[in-house]
């Protein structure tokens, strides 16, 4: 279980970005679906500084995922020895990515202890369903991914999964623009 000392910074950066933009993506649309985020955005507190939801910019969130998950790997890399090199290590990664990420961002993020202290935004159980369950998501499979290089059908199946992603934000864009026409 020492595959991190053989993890690249380039392999970590690939791997988390996809990773992270799929993890996102399932929750995105699991809290969209669930959550009803349409009405949720454009009404209340939420729509002082949420985009509704059929912004180009909305639709464009997953295609600009990996550019979090360069960010992570960068957090990551100095850290793969704890992170995965260890039997737990991918617990260790999601707390990691809850306390810091979540429950206590430098900024008043809804749901942080910042805040529930400053905002006037109301924090309840479902500010957490969409990202603990995605933090959770991508720790495990992160985890997973890099632990076990020789499954090569991972590869494929996390980088088609990955190019689909990244083909249904840039028809969701193009679609938000009026240069799609989707049939009705």
């Amino acid at each position: 279980m020492n595959n991190s000392n053989q993890t690249t910074l380039w392999g970590l950066i690939v791997k988390t970005s996809v990773v992270h933009t799929l993890t996102y993506f399932l929750m995105g649309i699991l809290a969209y679906t669930f959550l009803n985020y349409s009405q949720s955005f454009a009404e209340g507190a939420l729509a002082c500084f949420m985009r509704p939801t059929d912004s180009p910019w909305v639709a464009a969130g997953p295609m600009l995922q990996p550019i979090r998950g360069l960010i992570f790997a960068l957090a990551f890399y100095p850290l793969r020895e704890i992170f995965f090199s260890r039997k737990n290590g991918w617990l260790i990664l999601w707390w990691t990515l809850v306390a810091l990420g979540i429950l206590s961002t430098f900024g008043a993020a809804p749901g942080s202890v910042e805040g529930i202290i400053y905002t006037i935004i109301p924090t309840s159980i479902t500010s957490y369903v969409e990202v603990v369950p995605q933090a959770f998501l991508l720790s495990a499979i992160l985890y997973y991914w890099i632990n076990h290089p020789e499954k090569k059908w991972m590869n494929w199946v996390m980088g088609i999964l990955f190019l689909l992603v990244i083909l249904m934000s840039v028809m969701g864009v193009m679609a938000a623009n009026g240069t799609l026409q989707v049939p009705s």
